[in-house]
């Protein structure tokens, strides 16, 4: 066993992390944020003791919000715990320590997640706030903190385990988040559909949810110390050595042949000749030597979880509700959030990280083959993935009756082209966001805020002011095109539901959210050519 007061990974990584103005900034940002979100829900009129739904809504909305935000916060915390050390080359001197794998484990969860923890308790004092507008307990306050921090130590451990299995924190953040966010989704749907059953909600998060995480991290912490304390061949500076014959002979379930249709759309075999006159080196060297530099783990995790969890999703909303067939297409836009920024966040701060970027600068390449090579290969892979998603829509397309009609074949036609543009933009913020950084984990969560403040802001302000602020309801719908999930739910399927009116629905949106991401990305394609071309932070 191993002291918290003696472990000095837990010492050295708490003083790392507390002393980043990440810290400072995070922590204003979501203490800022839960305060507005109370500050413009207060109920304006009198209160009325007697009839608490108003704030019993606004506590709920507070409670799932602090829950949602925490639950994506966790993973970039965690993920990059053993990734970094391998980024860093420093994996090898970890492993060779006295420290016992245990206490490396624990260490790093406990430092990893040990700010985030003090950013959730810092929104106690406004919690405290909504207590006296009546409907809500002392006690269900402390049981929603409970489940809060267990759900982000459970989901931390989870990031954890997948840092451990994958060298690059990309890799490691995107299957954290492809594991995180239906158990986030599944938890946050069991506190507020349950919420009248008071005592027997309470009673669960006391015992049974608490004993769960508890296994949770007794299981996946035996894992990872099993895995430093015997790791895979380490080669020179820390990296792992991968066979890729060797990994298909010992992989499970799909296998990822670079000569065989469809995997060499995205994954081509590496070249045995010589490239030919006019080809863009830069796009021919990402995708045939650096996606998979180190093995199709990743990759085949990725494909295998999306599939996985498009079985059940595809047949409720596409064949058993075919009115439901937008709320599919929000998952495959999400889908793409979550791998478009994965392969472009690290185009250029891999390069810096390598310190071969300088001499990168140096070649007959101008800024515009640079980019657009880096860009073309990140935006092909995310794209052939995210195409992946849609072959269920087509086969309901042709099984559905309902999807037969002109209009709707027109609307499934305008989802494929919503997801193409939108694969677009998101590996251009991932680029952009490369630019703009110095490091793949600093990259990657500057890109992702971005993109799920795009995806999901315009979505959550439409929520929060139908319920609290009425008078501004009809301003803010016009602002759902800014969200490719929005813009996908306004789309005038024209299918009756059983037990109303075929939904109304625009095709506007579809062209305002075009106009808006196609305008941004041309934007963003200028700026970051004009910031390469004068060597803007480049060069290190």
């Amino acid at each position: 066993m191993f002291s918290f007061a003696e472990n000095p990974v837990l010492q050295r990584e708490l003083l790392v992390n507390l002393r980043m103005p990440r810290a400072f900034l995070t922590l204003a940002a979501y203490v800022g944020l839960l305060g507005l979100v109370v500050y413009f829900a207060w109920p304006q009129q009198k209160l009325d003791i007697t009839n608490p739904q108003a704030a019993i809504r606004l506590v709920n909305m507070f409670f799932l919000g602090q829950y949602v935000l925490a639950s994506l916060m966790a993973p970039t915390f965690a993920a990059g715990a053993i990734t970094a050390e391998k980024e860093r080359r420093t994996y090898e001197m970890l492993l060779a320590t006295p420290l016992r794998p245990s206490a490396i484990v624990w260490g790093k969860l406990l430092a990893s997640l040990a700010h985030l923890g003090l950013v959730i308790f810092c929104s106690l004092p406004i919690v405290v706030l909504c207590l006296p507008l009546g409907g809500t307990s002392l006690y269900e306050v402390l049981a929603v903190y409970l489940a809060i921090l267990l759900a982000v130590a459970t989901f931390g451990m989870i990031s954890l385990a997948c840092s451990s299995f994958f060298r690059r924190t990309a890799a490691a953040l995107v299957v954290s988040y492809l594991v995180i966010l239906p158990l986030a989704s599944a938890g946050g749907m069991f506190w507020y559909f349950f919420g009248q059953l008071g005592p027997l909600r309470l009673l669960l998060s006391f015992t049974v949810i608490p004993a769960m995480a508890v296994v949770v991290w007794l299981a996946l912490g035996k894992i990872v110390a099993s895995r430093l304390l015997y790791p895979p061949d380490v080669g020179s500076q820390g990296q792992d050595v991968v066979d890729e014959e060797q990994e298909m002979e010992n992989a499970v379930g799909l296998v990822i042949r670079r000569d065989k249709f469809p995997d060499r759309l995205f994954a081509p075999p590496k070249r045995n000749d010589l490239m030919p006159d006019g080809a863009n080196p830069v796009y021919d060297k990402e995708m045939r030597s650096e996606l998979f530099s180190q093995g199709t783990l990743m990759m085949r995790v990725v494909i295998q979880a999306s599939m996985f969890l498009a079985i059940p999703l595809m047949a409720f909303w596409l064949f058993i509700y075919p009115w439901r067939a937008p709320w599919y297409m929000g998952y495959v836009l999400v889908f793409n959030l979550l791998a478009g920024p994965v392969f472009s966040a690290g185009a250029i701060t891999n390069e810096r990280e390598r310190q071969t970027l300088d001499l990168l600068l140096t070649t007959l390449l101008t800024p515009w083959q640079i980019l657009s090579g880096k860009l073309l290969a990140a935006w092909r892979v995310s794209t052939v993935l995210t195409l992946f998603l849609l072959w269920p829509m087509v086969l309901a397309t042709v099984l559905v009756p309902e999807y037969h009609t002109r209009d709707n074949l027109l609307v499934l036609l305008g989802f494929v082209g919503l997801m193409l543009v939108t694969s677009v933009f998101t590996s251009i913020v991932g680029l952009a966001a490369s630019v703009l950084s110095r490091r793949t984990s600093v990259s990657l969560i500057l890109a992702y805020s971005v993109l799920l403040v795009i995806f999901f802001g315009p979505l959550a302000a439409a929520a929060f002011v139908q319920t609290f602020q009425p008078q501004w309801a009809e301003v803010v719908q016009q602002g759902l095109f800014l969200s490719p999930v929005g813009t996908a739910l306004e789309l005038p399927l024209n299918i009756r539901e059983t037990t109303s009116q075929p939904r109304s629905g625009s095709w506007w949106p579809l062209l305002w959210n075009t106009l808006f991401t196609l305008g941004s990305s041309a934007l963003l394609l200028f700026g970051l050519g004009r910031l390469f071309a004068v060597r803007w932070r480049v060069a290190s």
